[in-house]
């Protein structure tokens, strides 16, 4: 005790407005724009940058493409419509690829 200040009590109080601080400087770092690494920009890829997805359907434009789509989801496939560098195509899992191409062409 200094000059009868409660040191621990004083030190305490400084703690806390440390945690403050530390708590600020990771929610700047966590909502700032472009800098993050949780939330990136999208980016149009090529039809091979997809992963586990395969191309079915290459419609003209993206309304064509919809109703590929909604096709296929009626039939209980998951797909999805994207823009790739070449245009829309319709995109699902490996394993269904047969079966989406026997929909599309019925």
């Amino acid at each position: 005790m200094l000059g009868g200040i409660n040191n621990a009590l004083f030190l305490s109080s400084f703690g806390g407005f440390f945690a403050v601080g530390l708590l600020a400087l990771i929610l700047k770092w966590a909502f700032a724009r472009g800098k993050s690494v949780i939330e990136r920009t999208p980016r149009i890829g090529g039809e091979d940058d997809y992963g586990a997805l395969v191309v079915v359907a290459s419609p003209s434009n993206h309304i064509e493409g919809e109703i590929l789509r909604l096709k296929l989801v009626e039939a209980q496939i998951k797909a999805t419509l994207t823009q790739t560098k070449d245009g829309p195509r319709v995109f699902v899992f490996a394993r269904d690829e047969k079966i989406a191409r026997v929909v599309l062409k019925s």
